[in-house]
């Protein structure tokens, strides 16, 4: 059986998990039901960390090609941890202030992967800019995650609509680097 690369799905999976969290702020700022968005974050949260630690602890890249495995592999596996454990929190209605802590964790592991990226060469030419752009607007948006610790009221909307906009941006970034994997693989199959 030969290697399958499953890095396009995951990307899509990322960029569709990065806007059910913008779907959240946006959500909670406009003080509407979240329950909704239980199901499909846990769905794509179980989807993210099981082909994250897939990837972590099985993909068969040798070597200094191994870095790959830690580089997506990881921070996808968190992602799907938080995504989960928020999914639910919503569902009993728990406050989600706690996740924002592991979240801005992950934002700071996100910025370290992105100086590694350039400092080691694991992406270059034009897969850099759109490789450093999700890594670095993803760590961005972790860290701001912290804004959960203010309530979307009294005048503090305007923190929740940031996020959900960085968000938006993440997902957009991830969305089109999946679409461009899927096409690139189609054109040369592994």
């Amino acid at each position: 059986m030969g290697f399958v690369d499953p890095l396009a799905a995951m990307l899509l999976s990322l960029g569709i998990s990065a806007a059910l969290i913008a779907a959240y702020f946006y959500m909670a700022a406009q003080g509407k039901d979240l329950k909704e968005l239980v199901i499909p974050s846990f769905a794509f949260g179980f989807f993210d960390f099981a082909s994250g630690f897939r990837m972590s602890q099985f993909w068969p890249f040798p070597g200094p090609l191994s870095a790959y495995n830690m580089l997506f592999g990881d921070p996808l596996m968190i992602l799907g941890l938080l995504l989960m454990a928020g999914s639910l929190m919503i569902y009993k209605q728990q406050n989600l202030r706690s996740i924002s802590i592991p979240g801005a964790m992950l934002g700071i592991y996100l910025f370290i992967e992105a100086a590694a990226m350039v400092n080691f060469k694991l992406e270059t030419g034009d897969q850099l800019i759109s490789a450093l752009g999700l890594y670095v607007i993803s760590g961005i948006s972790a860290v701001y995650s912290l804004i959960l610790f203010a309530k979307p009221d009294n005048g503090k909307k305007y923190l929740y609509y940031i996020a959900f906009i960085l968000l938006a941006l993440t997902a957009l970034i991830a969305l089109f680097i999946g679409y461009v994997a899927i096409y690139q693989h189609l054109q040369a199959p592994p």
